[in-house]
Protein backbone atom coordinates (compact mmCIF):
# COMPACT_ATOMS: atom_id res chain seq x y z
CA UNK A 1 0.00 0.00 0.00
CA UNK A 2 2.51 2.38 0.85
CA UNK A 3 4.94 1.42 -2.44
CA UNK A 4 1.44 2.40 -4.12
CA UNK A 5 1.09 5.70 -2.67
CA UNK A 6 4.94 6.31 -3.25
CA UNK A 7 4.45 5.90 -7.16
CA UNK A 8 1.52 8.00 -6.93
CA UNK A 9 3.28 10.80 -5.66
CA UNK A 10 6.31 10.15 -8.25
CA UNK A 11 4.07 10.41 -11.18
CA UNK A 12 2.02 13.07 -9.60
CA UNK A 13 5.28 14.84 -9.45
CA UNK A 14 6.78 14.28 -13.09
CA UNK A 15 8.02 16.73 -15.24
CA UNK A 16 8.25 17.71 -18.42
CA UNK A 17 12.10 17.63 -19.56
CA UNK A 18 12.20 20.48 -22.22
CA UNK A 19 16.06 19.28 -23.39
CA UNK A 20 14.42 15.70 -23.88
CA UNK A 21 11.88 17.35 -26.31
CA UNK A 22 14.30 19.22 -27.90
CA UNK A 23 16.68 16.52 -28.24
CA UNK A 24 13.68 14.52 -29.69
CA UNK A 25 12.91 17.38 -32.34
CA UNK A 26 16.41 17.75 -33.20
CA UNK A 27 16.72 13.90 -34.26
CA UNK A 28 13.27 14.17 -36.32
CA UNK A 29 14.43 17.74 -37.79
CA UNK A 30 14.92 15.90 -41.62
CA UNK A 31 11.08 14.84 -40.86
CA UNK A 32 10.36 18.62 -39.91
CA UNK A 33 11.96 19.92 -43.09
CA UNK A 34 10.69 17.59 -45.58
CA UNK A 35 6.75 18.37 -44.26
CA UNK A 36 7.59 22.00 -44.49
CA UNK A 37 8.40 21.84 -47.76
CA UNK A 38 5.98 19.49 -48.52
CA UNK A 39 3.54 22.44 -47.33
CA UNK A 40 4.41 25.14 -49.19
CA UNK A 41 4.14 23.21 -51.74
CA UNK A 42 1.26 22.38 -51.31
CA UNK A 43 0.35 26.01 -50.07
CA UNK A 44 1.72 27.53 -53.90
CA UNK A 45 -0.01 24.93 -55.83
CA UNK A 46 -3.62 25.82 -54.22
CA UNK A 47 -3.03 29.92 -54.45
CA UNK A 48 -2.17 29.25 -57.57
CA UNK A 49 -4.30 26.59 -59.07
CA UNK A 50 -7.35 26.51 -57.11
CA UNK A 51 -8.45 29.79 -55.71
CA UNK A 52 -9.49 32.30 -58.19
CA UNK A 53 -7.60 35.62 -58.51
CA UNK A 54 -9.13 38.73 -57.72
CA UNK A 55 -8.34 42.35 -58.37
CA UNK A 56 -9.31 45.59 -55.93
CA UNK A 57 -10.03 48.97 -58.27
CA UNK A 58 -9.93 51.99 -55.45
CA UNK A 59 -11.35 55.39 -55.97
CA UNK A 60 -10.80 58.60 -53.59
CA UNK A 61 -13.38 61.74 -53.21
CA UNK A 62 -13.12 64.65 -51.04
CA UNK A 63 -15.35 65.40 -48.62
CA UNK A 64 -15.94 69.42 -47.60
CA UNK A 65 -18.45 70.65 -45.65
CA UNK A 66 -18.70 74.82 -45.79
CA UNK A 67 -20.95 77.26 -43.96
CA UNK A 68 -20.53 79.63 -46.72
CA UNK A 69 -19.83 80.03 -49.79
CA UNK A 70 -16.64 82.36 -49.62
CA UNK A 71 -14.00 80.63 -46.31
CA UNK A 72 -13.43 77.21 -45.13
CA UNK A 73 -13.30 77.45 -40.94
CA UNK A 74 -11.06 75.47 -39.04
CA UNK A 75 -14.71 74.23 -37.63
CA UNK A 76 -15.50 73.08 -40.88
CA UNK A 77 -12.40 71.12 -40.94
CA UNK A 78 -12.74 69.42 -37.60
CA UNK A 79 -16.45 68.39 -38.10
CA UNK A 80 -15.90 67.16 -41.69
CA UNK A 81 -12.92 64.77 -39.70
CA UNK A 82 -15.60 63.69 -37.61
CA UNK A 83 -18.59 63.05 -39.53
CA UNK A 84 -15.86 60.32 -41.51
CA UNK A 85 -17.83 57.47 -39.96
CA UNK A 86 -20.90 58.67 -41.37
CA UNK A 87 -19.87 58.85 -45.12
CA UNK A 88 -18.36 55.34 -44.77
CA UNK A 89 -22.17 54.39 -43.66
CA UNK A 90 -23.43 55.78 -46.50
CA UNK A 91 -21.41 54.32 -49.03
CA UNK A 92 -22.11 51.57 -48.30
CA UNK A 93 -25.87 52.10 -47.49
CA UNK A 94 -28.65 49.88 -49.15
CA UNK A 95 -29.56 52.50 -51.25
CA UNK A 96 -26.35 53.06 -52.90
CA UNK A 97 -25.38 50.00 -53.58
CA UNK A 98 -28.96 48.33 -55.02
CA UNK A 99 -28.79 51.59 -57.20
CA UNK A 100 -25.50 49.99 -58.46
CA UNK A 101 -26.84 46.44 -59.06
CA UNK A 102 -29.79 48.34 -61.14
CA UNK A 103 -27.61 50.69 -63.09
CA UNK A 104 -24.44 47.65 -63.87
CA UNK A 105 -26.86 44.69 -63.98
CA UNK A 106 -25.25 42.78 -61.55
CA UNK A 107 -25.58 39.11 -60.31
CA UNK A 108 -25.31 40.21 -56.59
CA UNK A 109 -27.82 41.19 -54.41
CA UNK A 110 -27.65 43.52 -51.72
CA UNK A 111 -24.87 42.10 -49.03
CA UNK A 112 -22.41 40.40 -51.83
CA UNK A 113 -21.94 43.73 -52.97
CA UNK A 114 -21.26 44.66 -49.60
CA UNK A 115 -18.77 42.35 -48.94
CA UNK A 116 -16.73 43.52 -52.07
CA UNK A 117 -16.70 46.89 -50.95
CA UNK A 118 -14.55 48.48 -48.42
CA UNK A 119 -14.48 52.04 -47.59
CA UNK A 120 -11.35 53.88 -46.18
CA UNK A 121 -11.14 56.97 -44.62
CA UNK A 122 -7.54 58.23 -44.04
CA UNK A 123 -6.49 59.67 -40.55
CA UNK A 124 -6.91 63.36 -40.22
CA UNK A 125 -7.88 63.85 -44.08
CA UNK A 126 -11.67 64.44 -45.38
CA UNK A 127 -10.40 61.89 -48.04
CA UNK A 128 -12.57 58.76 -48.37
CA UNK A 129 -11.51 55.98 -50.11
CA UNK A 130 -13.58 53.42 -52.08
CA UNK A 131 -12.15 49.93 -52.82
CA UNK A 132 -14.14 46.96 -55.18
CA UNK A 133 -12.79 43.66 -55.06
CA UNK A 134 -13.77 41.68 -58.40
CA UNK A 135 -12.20 38.82 -60.50
CA UNK A 136 -12.31 41.21 -63.56
CA UNK A 137 -10.47 44.06 -63.35
CA UNK A 138 -12.54 46.00 -65.87
CA UNK A 139 -15.95 45.29 -63.78
CA UNK A 140 -13.69 46.14 -60.76
CA UNK A 141 -13.03 49.70 -62.03
CA UNK A 142 -16.71 50.19 -63.01
CA UNK A 143 -18.05 49.02 -60.16
CA UNK A 144 -16.15 51.32 -57.90
CA UNK A 145 -16.70 54.52 -60.36
CA UNK A 146 -20.96 53.49 -60.19
CA UNK A 147 -20.57 53.13 -56.27
CA UNK A 148 -18.33 56.51 -55.96
CA UNK A 149 -20.59 58.97 -58.11
CA UNK A 150 -23.93 57.19 -56.35
CA UNK A 151 -22.42 57.43 -52.73
CA UNK A 152 -21.51 61.29 -53.60
CA UNK A 153 -24.55 62.46 -54.66
CA UNK A 154 -26.57 60.61 -51.80
CA UNK A 155 -23.76 62.46 -49.12
CA UNK A 156 -24.91 65.44 -50.24
CA UNK A 157 -28.42 64.66 -50.16
CA UNK A 158 -28.15 63.65 -46.48
CA UNK A 159 -26.08 65.08 -44.91
CA UNK A 160 -26.51 68.49 -46.71
CA UNK A 161 -22.60 69.02 -47.72
CA UNK A 162 -22.07 71.40 -50.55
CA UNK A 163 -19.76 69.23 -52.61
CA UNK A 164 -17.88 65.74 -52.83
CA UNK A 165 -15.04 65.94 -55.15
CA UNK A 166 -12.97 63.44 -57.18
CA UNK A 167 -9.98 63.17 -56.02
CA UNK A 168 -8.70 59.62 -57.56
CA UNK A 169 -10.69 57.92 -60.75
CA UNK A 170 -10.94 54.15 -59.84
CA UNK A 171 -7.81 52.65 -61.92
CA UNK A 172 -7.68 49.55 -63.62
CA UNK A 173 -6.17 46.58 -61.81
CA UNK A 174 -3.25 44.68 -63.43
CA UNK A 175 -2.05 43.23 -60.76
CA UNK A 176 -4.19 40.55 -58.52
CA UNK A 177 -4.36 41.17 -54.73
CA UNK A 178 -5.66 38.16 -53.57
CA UNK A 179 -4.08 35.36 -53.40
CA UNK A 180 -1.16 36.17 -52.14
CA UNK A 181 1.51 33.25 -53.33
CA UNK A 182 3.99 33.79 -50.60
CA UNK A 183 1.80 34.21 -48.10
CA UNK A 184 0.02 30.71 -48.81
CA UNK A 185 3.33 29.21 -49.15
CA UNK A 186 4.59 30.40 -45.86
CA UNK A 187 1.76 29.81 -43.92
CA UNK A 188 1.62 25.68 -45.68
CA UNK A 189 5.26 25.57 -45.05
CA UNK A 190 4.98 26.38 -41.22
CA UNK A 191 1.21 24.51 -40.90
CA UNK A 192 3.03 21.59 -42.06
CA UNK A 193 6.07 21.89 -39.94
CA UNK A 194 3.82 22.71 -36.67
CA UNK A 195 1.74 19.36 -37.52
CA UNK A 196 4.62 17.20 -37.23
CA UNK A 197 6.55 19.01 -34.23
CA UNK A 198 2.66 18.43 -32.30
CA UNK A 199 3.24 14.77 -33.53
CA UNK A 200 6.40 13.94 -32.15
CA UNK A 201 5.85 15.61 -29.04
CA UNK A 202 2.71 14.27 -28.38
CA UNK A 203 4.65 10.64 -28.86
CA UNK A 204 7.52 12.10 -26.59
CA UNK A 205 4.65 12.62 -24.11
CA UNK A 206 2.70 9.48 -24.15
CA UNK A 207 5.89 7.34 -24.66
CA UNK A 208 5.85 6.40 -21.13
CA UNK A 209 7.07 2.73 -21.15
CA UNK A 210 10.20 1.86 -18.73
CA UNK A 211 12.89 1.12 -20.61
CA UNK A 212 16.00 1.45 -18.32
CA UNK A 213 17.70 1.52 -15.03
CA UNK A 214 17.54 4.85 -15.15
CA UNK A 215 13.59 5.26 -15.76
CA UNK A 216 13.07 2.97 -12.60
CA UNK A 217 14.92 5.06 -10.34
CA UNK A 218 13.27 8.09 -12.15
CA UNK A 219 9.93 7.09 -12.58
CA UNK A 220 9.75 4.81 -9.44
CA UNK A 221 12.06 6.00 -6.92
CA UNK A 222 12.93 2.67 -6.55
CA UNK A 223 17.78 1.39 -6.88
CA UNK A 224 18.11 -1.08 -9.35
CA UNK A 225 20.16 -4.66 -7.25
CA UNK A 226 20.30 -6.60 -10.86
CA UNK A 227 19.26 -6.80 -14.17
CA UNK A 228 18.39 -10.34 -15.88
CA UNK A 229 19.70 -10.75 -19.38
CA UNK A 230 17.17 -11.84 -21.73
CA UNK A 231 18.19 -14.32 -24.60
CA UNK A 232 17.34 -12.56 -28.29
CA UNK A 233 14.29 -14.62 -30.19
CA UNK A 234 17.17 -14.81 -32.96
CA UNK A 235 19.24 -16.99 -30.92
CA UNK A 236 16.38 -19.32 -29.74
CA UNK A 237 15.05 -19.37 -33.13
CA UNK A 238 18.29 -20.87 -34.55
CA UNK A 239 18.59 -23.08 -31.76
CA UNK A 240 14.96 -24.36 -32.13
CA UNK A 241 15.91 -25.10 -35.80
CA UNK A 242 19.07 -27.15 -35.18
CA UNK A 243 16.98 -29.21 -32.65
CA UNK A 244 13.89 -29.70 -35.07
CA UNK A 245 16.41 -30.83 -38.27
CA UNK A 246 18.25 -33.49 -36.09
CA UNK A 247 15.06 -35.02 -34.95
CA UNK A 248 13.18 -34.89 -38.58
CA UNK A 249 16.40 -37.01 -39.83
CA UNK A 250 17.03 -39.76 -37.71
CA UNK A 251 19.34 -41.89 -40.35
CA UNK A 252 21.85 -39.32 -39.99
CA UNK A 253 22.64 -39.67 -36.61
CA UNK A 254 23.22 -43.46 -37.13
CA UNK A 255 26.62 -45.21 -37.66
CA UNK A 256 27.24 -46.27 -41.30
CA UNK A 257 27.32 -50.04 -41.68
CA UNK A 258 30.42 -52.42 -42.11
CA UNK A 259 30.95 -53.74 -45.55
CA UNK A 260 30.73 -57.94 -45.68
CA UNK A 261 32.43 -59.47 -48.28
CA UNK A 262 29.76 -61.40 -50.56
CA UNK A 263 31.23 -65.00 -49.73
CA UNK A 264 30.10 -64.82 -46.32
CA UNK A 265 26.63 -64.57 -45.01
CA UNK A 266 25.70 -63.83 -41.39
CA UNK A 267 24.32 -66.08 -39.44
CA UNK A 268 20.86 -63.89 -39.11
CA UNK A 269 20.44 -64.30 -42.77
CA UNK A 270 21.25 -67.88 -42.76
CA UNK A 271 18.39 -68.91 -40.12
CA UNK A 272 16.21 -66.31 -42.46
CA UNK A 273 16.54 -68.54 -45.26
CA UNK A 274 16.83 -71.33 -44.05
CA UNK A 275 12.79 -73.11 -44.30
CA UNK A 276 11.08 -75.19 -41.57
CA UNK A 277 11.19 -78.90 -42.44
CA UNK A 278 8.08 -80.47 -43.01
CA UNK A 279 6.54 -83.68 -40.53
CA UNK A 280 4.98 -86.35 -42.11
CA UNK A 281 2.49 -87.82 -39.80
CA UNK A 282 1.41 -91.54 -40.77
CA UNK A 283 -2.63 -92.37 -40.34
CA UNK A 284 -3.28 -93.91 -38.19
CA UNK A 285 -5.46 -97.48 -39.08
CA UNK A 286 -8.74 -97.90 -37.36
Amino acid sequence: MTNNMNVRQVNQEEEIDLGEILLVLLQKLWLIILIGVIGAAAGLAISTFLITPLYTSTTSVYILSRQNESTVTYSDTQLANQLSNDYEELVTSRYVLESVISQLHLEDDYEGLKGRVSVVNANDTRIIKISVTDPSPAEAKETADAIRDAASQHIKDVMDIEAVNLVDEANLPTVKSSPSRSRWTMMGGLIGALIVILIVVLQYLLDDPIKSSDDVEKYLGLSTLAMIPIMAETDAASSGKGRGAGAKNPKKNKPPKKHQPQGHRSAEAEEASEEPESLEIPDREE
